[in-house]
């Protein structure tokens, strides 16, 4: 079995897998996710895989079970993220509103 520990601690037990699926018999809130992602340990089996930066692909739901999909964040979307960041802080020092 698997099971996902998200920042917060909040853990999602008896999941199963399909390929990057991930698969739980009870429902899951795409909500739960936000913010959520930045330190995920994912444990299958037994082993522990630590992420430091994931997205939420998709929560689906088949057969009365909830599919989701977790991916680490590429290294252009780290990029992406942190000119974003710079960009919105320097309007914000400028005072200039800005629609990112």
């Amino acid at each position: 079995m698997t099971s996902i520990k998200l920042t917060d601690g909040t853990t999602l037990y008896n999941l199963s897998m399909n390929g990057d699926n991930f698969i739980a018999n009870y429902e899951i809130d795409p909500d739960i996710f936000i913010g959520n992602l930045t330190d995920v340990v994912i444990n299958i089996d037994g082993a522990n895989e630590v992420h430091s930066q994931m997205k939420l692909v998709q929560v689906t739901t088949y057969n009365d079970q909830y599919w989701f999909v977790l991916q680490d964040l590429t290294d252009q979307e780290l990029l992406n993220l942190e000119i974003e960041a710079k960009i919105e802080y320097l309007a914000m020092m400028a005072d200039i509103d800005i629609d990112i």
